[in-house]
């Protein structure tokens, strides 16, 4: 290809985290494919059954918000596209309020099939589940 005059690119980035593309007539793609075994009926509601668990395990004197917050979780982990940010955020907020907690919280926003619905809704967002809960899983 000719090089013609304003053929100049002077590209300046700063934490960047992905993929950059300069220059003229590019052509970018990208091809996900997921190799997670799809979670089955019996499979979600054993999941449902560990929320069930971990409710009750929520003291007479919590903030009735607690309850909302698993709620929250346990529809965000089992929507077509998990919701990570709602994920870190309840289990954040177990930690700062209901310590003694936390770690049943965590239990269910690692739980392998948690793990295995962020896997089938595709690689970027298993990535990005990784970088925020661990290796573990999805």
């Amino acid at each position: 290809m000719p090089h013609t005059p304003g053929d100049r690119y002077d590209v300046r980035a700063h934490d960047v985290s992905g993929q950059v593309v300069v220059g003229r007539d590019n052509t970018v793609s990208r091809v996900e494919t997921s190799s997670a075994a799809p979670v089955t009926e019996a499979e979600l509601a054993a999941l449902r059954a560990e929320f069930a668990r971990v409710r009750a395990l929520l003291p007479p004197d919590a903030p009735d918000r607690a309850g909302e917050l698993l709620d929250e979780l346990e529809e965000s982990a089992t929507a077509p596209e998990p919701d990570l940010s709602t994920m870190e955020y309840v289990r954040r907020w177990f930690g700062r309020h209901l310590p003694a907690l936390a770690g049943a919280v965590t239990s269910l926003v690692v739980h392998p099939i948690v793990g295995r619905l962020v896997e089938a809704a595709g690689g970027t967002l298993a990535e990005e589940f990784r970088r925020r809960f661990g290796d573990g899983n999805a």
